[in-house]
């Protein structure tokens, strides 16, 4: 098992400095992103954009659910629409959710990606294309492989990439295919990574 990540390490990540975040969920994803979206301050300076796997059948009722929780706006992307600073932002069910050179989001229904759409790897792969080194990229919980690529991208673009602690995580299978994959800046628990984004957020602003 992979320690968890110095004091000294989270200190030094947090000073860096970003334009967006990306996160990605698979299985206990939503008891997850409740333990890190709510307490955002309003008026929080970072875009995040956010995939949790769902049924592609059903339509998706996460910006609903977390907009009345959250202090910060909370929507589903839309095709072509610019990122917007201190938005949280959720792919829709049954599309591939990307963005563009511009800083746009991108909606597609492609064929799946590690047998999901939307898939982790296509928005963070894409995110780090447009975003560089100036990218924090999170990997929680989930029951599969997606992801493991996509936080990989991210490392190699420079970006910060963060793994949720396994032993923390309700599923451990996605972040432990991340660790197999790419070495991540960080390893932390859910509270470790609801405190870095504040940080990271005061930084930015």
């Amino acid at each position: 098992m992979a320690a968890l990540s110095t004091p000294e390490a989270v200190a030094t990540a947090a000073m860096r400095p970003m334009d967006a975040v990306v996160i990605g969920a698979s299985a206990g994803g939503f008891e997850a992103l409740r333990a890190l979206l709510p307490g955002l301050p309003r008026g929080y300076p970072l875009p995040i954009a956010v995939v949790l796997h769902l049924p592609e059948q059903h339509d998706s009722r996460l910006a609903e659910l977390f907009g009345a929780r959250l202090a910060v706006p909370a929507r589903e992307a839309r095709d072509k629409e610019p990122l917007d600073k201190g938005t949280v932002y959720f792919a829709p069910a049954g599309y591939h959710l990307s963005i563009e050179q511009d800083r746009s989001f991108s909606l597609s229904q492609e064929e799946r990606v590690s047998y999901a759409r939307p898939s982790i790897d296509v928005l963070m792969l894409s995110a780090a294309d447009a975003f560089g080194a100036r990218l924090c990229g999170i990997l929680l919980t989930g029951a599969n492989y997606d992801g493991a690529a996509g936080l990989a991208g991210i490392r190699l673009a420079g970006g910060l990439a963060v793994v949720q602690d396994p032993g923390s995580a309700e599923v451990p299978t996605m972040p432990e295919a991340a660790l197999r994959r790419t070495t991540p800046d960080l390893i932390l628990p859910l509270a470790q990574i609801h405190a870095l984004l504040l940080k990271l957020g005061l930084n930015a602003s």
